[in-house]
């Protein structure tokens, strides 16, 4: 069984690589990760923060792999839209909407696999209805309890990628772990300090640091925050991918007994 993870930036990943031997490789023109978990080939891409990002470099793996992956996960952190989630939290959404619909169908809101979403509630995830797939940064407060009112929690990749997953007829599911909370504004001009590739530049961080030096306290927050809550995705993941292999060998044995 081939399993993909999907991450926007490798401060979200890095957790999960130092917890299992993870292997750099290629598909196509990507860079992956992979590992073996459970017997099953787990295949984790860093796809940049952003939607074009998300949908451009997803394309690319899916038409690059001879095999068809058995199942997706659209991982990573995420900001909380209400205030009853806290930082750390993983939420395990039924479905994602987009303020772009999509090109093919015109939907803007995209259901995650009910399977995946019940088995990840068992190991431990807070199933929430909806997460909104921003074009955007999300930074202020008060945008975020705006939101609130038609989602749980935002991110920028998730919609892109369940669609293009259901293009390819792959079970998907988006999963992410909560860095900010609702009430929290976010430190920086956040657009600036990502990179043509979506990435964190480094030279972005400190030109923004030296634009806005009292932001500085916030940032290192943020960033505490956000290591916070990728070791808690992390243990997650580990747990829910073995977790998922083990079940889906539950139910091919079944099916082969009964033919």
């Amino acid at each position: 069984m081939k399993v993909l993870i999907t991450f926007a930036l490798a401060n979200e990943f890095a957790p999960w690589r130092k917890l299992r031997s993870f292997r750099s490789g290629r598909l196509g023109s990507a860079d992956v990760h992979s590992a073996e978990i459970n017997g099953a080939n787990v295949c984790v891409a860093l796809t940049g923060a952003g939607t074009r990002h998300a949908r451009e470099f997803f394309r690319e793996i899916l038409s690059s792999c001879s095999d068809s992956f058995g199942l997706c996960v659209s991982s990573g952190l995420a900001g909380a839209l209400k205030p009853e989630y806290q930082v750390g939290q993983v939420l395990a959404a039924r479905s994602v909407a987009s303020e772009r619909p999509d090109p093919a169908t015109g939907d803007s809101e995209i259901s995650c696999s009910e399977p995946l979403v019940s088995l990840a509630a068992e190991y431990g995830a807070k199933t929430v209805d909806r997460f909104f797939t921003s074009e955007r940064v999300i930074a202020r407060a008060e945008e975020k309890q705006y939101l609130g009112r038609k989602a749980d929690a935002v991110e920028m990749e998730s919609c892109e990628i369940l669609r293009e997953a259901r293009a390819f007829g792959i079970p998907a599911v988006s999963i992410r772990a909560i860095s900010d909370t609702s009430y929290e504004h976010l430190p920086l001009d956040m657009p600036r300090i990502f990179s043509d590739e979506g990435q964190v530049s480094l030279t972005g961080v400190v030109a923004e640091i030296a634009r806005h030096p009292r932001s500085l306290p916030d940032l290192l927050r943020l960033g505490q925050q956000s290591k916070f809550a990728a070791e808690s995705l992390a243990k997650f993941l580990d747990r829910y991918v073995a977790g998922v292999v083990e079940r889906s060998r539950d139910i091919q044995t079944v099916a082969a007994v009964a033919s």
